[in-house]
């Protein structure tokens, strides 16, 4: 199949949305796949987020949308928003994983990352998934796990940080807290 990697565009909004949905329903459960679908919905309408730096997969013949990830601004105790990527969600369509779709869209966003000059990304998740993209554990480089982000404070590994710009790890240093985010605090 011959995809697209691109920004998105406004055709493509209600698509990814749907996709996000289905692929967490799929993977975790209904539950799961609401509460991405409204973090998605809730990050579009905040400061922090940049449409460039929404990225989504296309089918090049029928340009259904096969991946979606989001790149938005996030701050650590109020600081370093102009320097600081958050990199979720991130997902493909199920029967398309394992084809690098989702390598592909990374590696898409960090290059715009750096021509709009941000320094580093912060992702949560599974370390296997992340470090072949250059993601290390954050709480090493000073970057720890708040109140609000539940699973890195138990498995610290799990909470990553990648340089965009050389020297950046431990110039960005804090707790990261997702309060500006209602769907991630539970309200």
């Amino acid at each position: 199949m011959n995809r697209i990697i691109q920004s998105i565009e406004e055709r493509h909004l209600l698509p990814a949305l749907d996709l996000v949905e289905a692929v967490f329903t799929a993977h975790e459960n209904a539950d799961e796949g609401k509460l991405v679908r409204a973090l998605v919905e809730e990050i579009r309408t905040k400061r922090f987020y940049i449409p460039q730096l929404e990225i989504v997969a296309l089918d090049k013949d029928t340009d259904e949308v096969i991946g979606h990830c989001i790149f938005s601004r996030i701050h650590l105790e109020g600081k370093y928003e102009d320097r600081l990527l958050l990199l979720s969600p991130v997902c493909v369509k199920t029967a398309l994983q394992r084809q690098h779709i989702s390598k592909d869209m990374i590696e898409y966003g960090f290059e715009k990352a750096r021509e709009m000059g941000f320094d580093a990304v912060i992702v949560e998740g599974n370390p296997r998934n992340y470090n072949a993209r250059g993601f290390v554990t954050s709480t090493p480089h000073g970057i720890l796990p708040g109140l609000t982000v539940d699973y890195p404070r138990t498995h610290p590994e799990c909470l990553m940080v990648k340089e965009l710009k050389e020297g950046t790890l431990g110039t960005i240093t804090g707790t990261l807290e997702y309060t500006d985010y209602k769907v991630l605090c539970g309200e």
